[in-house]
Order: C-alpha cells, then structure tokens, then sequence
C-alpha cells in the first residue's frame, strides 16, 4: 500500500494508546479505516509521559499491530494531546488590507492570524492550536470565510491554546523514540469532535465530552465555531479507584468490575443482585452488591459532570446548548451513563460513534476510538485543503521541528 495514501492517527491516552491508520479514497471525500492497534498505556498520568522507556514500549507496541494490518510501516501520524496542563484564551489579530483594490486574500487572512498570536503568555508554554472565530471587515461582523471580500480592514477573533513546553517536548520525545514523526500534535476533544459531530449540530450548540482513562476532554461549539475547550484533570480510572476503596479489592479487580458488572444508574439495579468476586479473581472470597458498586460509579461520573457544567456556567451556556452533549471516550459506552449526565447537565446526551466512515474493522464502531478516528479526519481535511497543520491553525510545528532535528542529531 502507498505510504503517501495513509493517514494514521495516535492517541496517546493514559489508560490505552490506539492507532487508527486511514488510506484516501480517490472517489469519496473521506478516507477508509483500514488498521487499528492498541495497547495499554504504560509511563503516561493524566496525558504527561512520567517514563519515558515505558512511554516508547506502549507507543510502539500499539503502532506495530496497527502496521501488521495494514502490512506497511508507519512513518508520520497526527498525535493528540489530553493534558489538563491547556490553557485557551481568546484573542484578536488586525491588518490593513494588502492590496489596493481593497480584496482579501489567504494571505491577509495568514497576517490577521499571525497578528492574534502576538499574545503574552506565561513563560514556557507552546502554541497549540490557533482557532479562528469570525472575521470582522470594516464595520461588518461575523464574516465566516473573508477571502474575496472587499475592506480596508481586517480584524480576526481567535481562541490560543497552548499548553506547557515540556509537555509537548516529553509526547514529541516519545512519539520519535518510537519511529514516528509527528506530523501535528492536536488536542483530544478537538479531535474527537472532528468524528463525532454534524455541521448542523456545531452551528445549534453542542458539547463534546471525551471521558478519558485519567482526563477528560470538553469541547464547545456555537454557530459552528469552537467557543471553548479544556481538559480536566479526572477520568474512568478514578472510577476504578473508587470502587477498589469501597470493595476493599485490588485495582486489578475494580477495573475487571467496573468493566463486566458496571451500571451507572442505581435506580435500575436490583436490590439483590450481587457479584461474585471470586469469579474475577480467586483469590477473592466475597460477594458484593451490585447496587453498592452502581452507587460508586454513579457519585463519580456525577462528579465529572458537574465539573463539566460549571464549566458551562463559566460560558454562561448551562442547560442552553440545544443540540446537548455528546459523550466519548471508553466510559461513555458504561450502561447508565447517558441518564447520570442527562440528570446532571439538564440537556439532551447522547453517545457519539465515529460517522460516516467505511470501516474496514469492526472494532472501530466504539466511542473509544473517536480520538484516535478524529485524528485519521483532521489529516483528511488538510490533505484536501492542501494545507500543512500550521496553514489551518498555528500548529506546533517549529517545536516539533526543532526537537526532531535535535534528536537526528544523536542518533549515530
């Protein structure tokens, strides 16, 4: 298979690494999964590399079943990040038209957005993603796409975000230690939103919220433009934790309970249904609730919940978003969830799968690989922009150019 014709997409997750591999198809717009790989996370805490060899083994172990799929090797991927070390903020970027006849072109569009990165930021941080709002020509606001347009003026409405340097130094280490060049390093939800959501629903308002293994991920859109993101430092393994400490059992154990007899809604559970614990382990001699574990699960996916809605408070967009909330990530397909965060975050919820790809894999119809199929996406839409990741959005690509040449340099 042409190496040229692939897209591969990385999700470096702190529970699980996936990689997702696309090829282009000439005849449709969007790519066919052709290969999938996972393997457990080792070396990674809430999206930070913490061991660097167990990091590497994690990354290449994922990427090597993913390669056998497709019997090619995997050189470059757009890898994406699910630290709760983001920072966004808004900014605005002005020029004065170029050209005398007053038209706008991409490249006054390049000098608007490189004008709104001019932003003080704290000390050793790294560009991110450089988002563009909406445009503003002359006196007229809201312009989606100003190229073409007539004006004096340009001024651009942006969202910066950016996250520590070392942290993208340590994923960018990683990542080449493996074998592979990065070619964009994306933040989780963005990616995720990329695969699960319409057009139609961005411009009503909607949330993204990608439950991670220690992280998750929320993504806003409004009118069809991204109105705020973060990652919060809480996942699926605090779920798992919750209920070794409740069972008095090892963790090992909780996640296989959490896994197999998990339901997140009390209320549907029978009184005397319980869970042989010795089926999972025998070295476990009890049995145990089933309502109990389900009221674990319940407080802490209530929890998250209402760290994601006081972020919607902050945006003043609780119980206002019309098209509601759409869960991602391996919690989201836990049976019960969707009525904890409908009772929580007062909107509609829905699970989000990955759309309207021609899937080559079964396994890939999941909610946990929305990341990673998001990913397979964003490098579709650039290829056919004909667009590298810092035409569309200030990617980090000096960082990860100048660590690659870096590591080059060592290499014998």
């Amino acid at each position: 298979m042409p190496k040229d014709d692939l897209l591969v997409g990385l999700d470096i997750g702190s529970s699980t690494v996936r990689v997702v591999i696309g090829k282009t198809d000439p005849e449709r717009q969007l790519p066919s999964i052709v290969g999938i790989g996972e393997h457990a996370a080792g070396g990674i805490r809430k999206g930070n590399v913490v061991d660097l060899e167990e990091a590497v083994s994690s990354i290449s172990g994922a990427l090597e079943k993913a390669e056998r799929m497709v019997g090619s090797a995997v050189e470059s991927a757009f890898v994406s990040v699910s630290a709760d070390q983001i920072t966004a903020q808004s900014s605005k970027g002005v020029i004065a038209v170029a050209k005398a006849d007053g038209e706008i072109t991409e490249d006054d569009v390049t000098r608007a957005i490189e004008a709104a990165q001019a932003v003080s930021m704290p000390p050793n941080q790294e560009i991110l993603h450089i988002i563009p709002r909406q445009f503003n020509v002359d006196d007229q606001k809201g312009v989606k796409d100003p190229v073409g347009m007539n004006g004096v003026r340009l001024e651009v409405e942006a969202l910066i975000m950016y996250a520590a340097a070392n942290l993208v130094k340590n994923i960018t280490k990683a990542i080449f230690r493996a074998g592979v060049d990065i070619e964009d390093l994306v933040l989780a939800p963005l990616a995720a939103a990329q695969s699960v959501l319409t057009k139609r629903q961005k411009e009503l308002g909607i949330a993204v919220v990608d439950v991670g293994g220690a992280t998750t991920g929320l993504a806003v859109f409004e009118e069809g433009e991204l109105l705020h993101t973060t990652v919060l430092p809480i996942g699926g393994s605090h779920i798992t934790n919750d209920i070794a400490i409740g069972l008095r059992t090892s963790v090992e154990v909780a996640e296989k309970v959490k896994v197999e007899y998990g339901f997140a809604n009390p209320a549907e559970v029978n009184q005397n249904e319980e869970i042989d614990l010795s089926k999972i382990d025998p070295a476990e001699s009890e049995t145990v609730a089933k309502k109990h574990v389900s009221e674990i699960i319940e407080a802490r996916l209530a929890e998250i919940f209402e760290m994601v809605d006081k972020e919607l408070r902050r945006l003043r967009r609780s119980g206002k978003l019309p098209a509601g909330i759409v869960l991602t990530g391996a919690a989201a397909k836990m049976p019960g969830v969707i009525d904890v965060a409908k009772k929580t975050l007062k909107l509609p919820v829905q699970v989000g799968f990955p759309k309207e790809l021609p899937f080559a894999v079964d396994k890939i119809d999941d909610p946990a690989y929305a990341t990673a199929v998001g990913l397979v996406l964003w490098a579709a839409d650039l290829r056919a922009r004909g667009q590298t990741p810092a035409q569309r959005f200030g990617a980090v690509g000096d960082t990860v150019g100048k660590l690659k040449s870096w590591f080059k340099s060592l290499l014998p």
